[in-house]
C-alpha cells in the first residue's frame, strides 16, 4: 500500500563487476585481502561498481591514477583538471605500459548484486563474504577501445608520481592503483 503523495520509484539496479586477465573462473571463492591493512583478514569477494569500472580496463600489474567528478568536486579543480567537459573521468598510466595494452585480453565478470555491501564508494568497491558465482563474463580484446566507449579521457605520462601528488590534493573522487609498480 502506497501513502498518499508517494512516489513508487525503484532504485537502479547497482551492475557489479570483478575484471581479470583469467578466462575461465566459475567461482569467486572469498580470499583474505594480502594487504593486511584490509579488513582485519576477513575472506571477500571484491567487486567494483560500473561507474568507477573504467578504473579497471587496464593491465592488472599496470599503476594508474584515476578521478573523476564526484559530488564535492569544485569547479576550480574540474578547469584544471579536467580536458573536456564531455570527459569527466580521467586514467593516467605510464608511458611504458602503453605498449602492454594491445598485448592484453581482460575478462569482465559480472555479479548479482544481492551479497554485496558498498565499502567505499569514491573508488566502487563492493565486497561480498559468500562465494560467488558470475551472471556473464565478457572478454575485452581492445582495451583503449573500452576505455572511448566509457568515454575516459586516457592520459599518458612518464612518471605516475608527481601527478599522484597533485591529485590527492584535489576534491575529485579518485584512486590509485598499483602504484608500487609506479615510477
Amino acid at each position: 500500500m502506497r501513502r498518499k503523495g508517494s512516489v513508487n520509484r525503484m532504485e537502479p539496479r547497482t551492475r557489479l563487476f570483478h575484471v581479470s586477465e583469467e578466462p575461465n573462473i566459475e567461482t569467486f571463492e572469498p580470499r583474505v585481502p594480502v594487504r593486511s591493512d584490509l579488513w582485519g583478514g576477513e575472506g571477500l569477494v571484491w567487486a567494483i561498481n560500473e561507474k568507477c569500472l573504467p578504473n579497471y580496463l587496464t593491465p592488472r600489474e599496470c599503476p594508474r591514477v584515476t578521478w573523476h567528478v564526484g559530488p564535492n568536486t569544485t569547479l576550480d579543480d574540474i578547469d584544471r583538471f579536467i580536458s573536456s567537459p564531455s570527459c569527466p573521468h580521467v586514467v593516467a598510466i605510464e608511458h611504458r605500459w602503453f605498449r602492454v595494452f594491445p598485448k592484453t585480453t581482460l575478462y569482465l565478470y559480472e555479479f548479482a548484486p544481492d551479497d554485496f555491501r558498498e565499502i567505499d564508494r569514491t573508488a566502487g568497491y563492493y565486497v561480498s563474504r559468500f562465494w560467488e558465482k558470475p551472471v556473464s563474463v565478457t572478454q575485452i580484446d581492445d582495451l583503449f577501445e573500452a576505455l572511448f566507449e566509457a568515454n575516459i579521457e586516457l592520459r599518458v605520462v612518464d612518471s605516475l608520481q608527481p601527478l599522484a601528488e597533485l591529485i590527492r590534493q584535489t576534491s575529485f573522487d579518485w584512486s590509485m592503483i598499483r602504484m608500487a609498480n609506479a615510477r
